[in-house]
């Protein structure tokens, strides 16, 4: 009798120590509660930073090989892309997804609690002998267990894809601080032809309104030139416009306030590119482009969670010890099991929902492929159509040069009238924009092309070049 009570003993002793350990194991390691108060001031910055570049923290490998300088005399459009990269607000937002995406896969990695049931029954009329009765037991889900670790793959799959489609999301601001530099310096170089040529019709028509005073030319003659002015003056204010709101864009992208500015230098001049080099590429491009790798990411973590909807569709098995006395003081031990009867209800409908979603996902990864190789194949036909249209440009505006000259010199010497002036100068002026917009264009189809095929361009050498690399 005494070896059965010690038993009893050491049986009940197990058991509260198996219930209080955790708890008090647990509590050691609590997480605090720290405040992060909400500021109500705008956090921009009110000046280019001083950086100093960590060349792992760039996405593109170009990138860090470029040395960052916020010099005095502007960034060039490597610099742009790079202070983009580091401090655009919205890729802040994306980074703490990230971090979330992490910590979900972290709390998925972690095994299920097991379960602690306690009950008291204590008479309201107690009788000679009798107790307070009591139950405790501890139980497990063993159910859960078997669905744990498709969800942990699907976790860690998802906290994969978040790091690419945070890559990706870095490609695209890259590309668009590469596209407001572009209509920057091409605004300015369009702003500096308008303006010449405004000055140019402001002393002409400044002339023409003195001869016009002293009788020497009609009416008509004078309002030419004038128009011609007014016309100019209209295509800078739009182009001011224009200036205004890309600067504005670009500030915002850099996460910096309205009103510093962002003195820039250099050029986007571009190579030609190599054609061949970029068909190349396109059966690769899975294995380039960080949303397309995201995407399959993606792709597997549903196939997991399809996986574990096939799984939950099993009964679950719930196994427990108890240990109870009862108000007579009858104390008694054992254990408990809890399967549910899979009657009305076996999973079909979530193993049907995700089931469905894997094959929207499927059909989503063809599509952006394809969508991918179209694109590519839009822009570099494009790029052919813009080329020879340039070629065009160039030679007529090349014409129209010297015609200008000739007829300058025939109006000096009275030969022809202010009409035909004006009317040369407004097509050499049209024909000047006409090529620095479509130069604008070429760039920007650069950059998107660049986008694209993630990576660097492939472009074709100067035929010197090309000459000096042959054994």
């Amino acid at each position: 009798m005494m070896l059965g009570r010690a038993k009893k003993k050491i049986h009940s002793n197990l058991i509260l120590l198996l219930v209080i350990a955790p708890i008090v194991f647990n509590l050691g390691g609590c997480a605090s509660y720290q405040a992060l108060p909400l500021n109500d001031q705008s956090s921009l910055l009110t000046h280019l930073p001083a950086l100093n570049i960590d060349a792992k923290q760039l996405s593109l490998p170009e990138l860090a090989t470029h040395s960052f300088a916020s010099a005095p005399d502007g960034l060039d459009m490597t610099d742009v892309a790079i202070l983009a990269v580091l401090n655009n607000p919205d890729l802040k937002l994306a980074r703490n997804d990230a971090h979330i995406a992490h910590a979900q896969a972290f709390s998925a990695s972690l095994l299920p609690n097991p379960q602690l049931a306690m009950s008291g029954d204590f008479m309201r009329n107690p009788i000679s002998g009798s107790t307070p009765a009591y139950g405790i037991g501890p139980t497990y889900d063993f159910g859960a267990l078997l669905t744990h670790s498709a969800l942990r793959k699907a976790a860690d799959a998802d906290a994969s894809k978040t790091d690419l489609s945070l890559l990706w999301q870095e490609w695209q601001v890259i590309a668009q601080a590469r596209m407001l530099f572009i209509k920057l310096t091409q605004g300015q170089k369009l702003m500096h032809i308008l303006q010449q040529q405004r000055d140019d019709f402001a002393q002409r028509s400044q002339r023409y309104q003195l001869a016009l005073q002293r009788g020497l030319i009609t009416i008509e003659t004078a309002t030419i030139a004038l128009t011609s002015l007014q016309d100019v003056q209209r295509q800078i204010n739009e182009g001011q416009r224009q200036q205004n709101q890309a600067r504005h864009d670009l500030n915002a992208l850099l996460g910096l306030a309205p009103d510093v500015p962002v003195p820039l230098q250099g050029s986007a001049q571009l190579p030609p590119l190599d054609r061949a080099q970029i068909a190349a590429t396109l059966p690769h491009l899975a294995q380039r482009r960080p949303d397309l790798i995201a995407l399959k990411y993606g792709y597997a973590a549903q196939d997991q969670r399809y996986r574990a909807a096939i799984i939950a569709q099993f009964p679950s098995l719930v196994i427990g010890l108890t240990r109870s006395r009862d108000n007579s003081n009858v104390s008694s031990q054992g254990f408990n099991i809890s399967v549910s009867l899979p009657i009305f209800n076996q999973n079909q409908g979530n193993i049907a929902i995700e089931q469905s979603t894997r094959q929207k996902l499927h059909d989503e990864y063809q599509q952006r492929i394809n969508v991918a190789n179209s694109d590519i194949d839009r822009i570099l036909t494009e790029q052919t159509i813009n080329t020879q249209q340039m070629r065009e440009i160039n030679s007529t505006l090349q014409q129209l040069s010297a015609q200008r000259k000739k007829v300058q010199g025939a109006l000096a010497a009275g030969n022809v009238d202010a009409l035909v002036l004006s009317n040369i100068d407004t097509a050499w002026l049209a024909k000047q924009t006409e090529q620095v917009t479509l130069e604008q264009a070429m760039l920007e189809q650069r950059v998107a092309l660049q986008t694209l095929i993630g990576g660097e361009l492939p472009t074709r050498l100067p035929p010197e070049l090309q000459e000096s690399r042959k054994p």
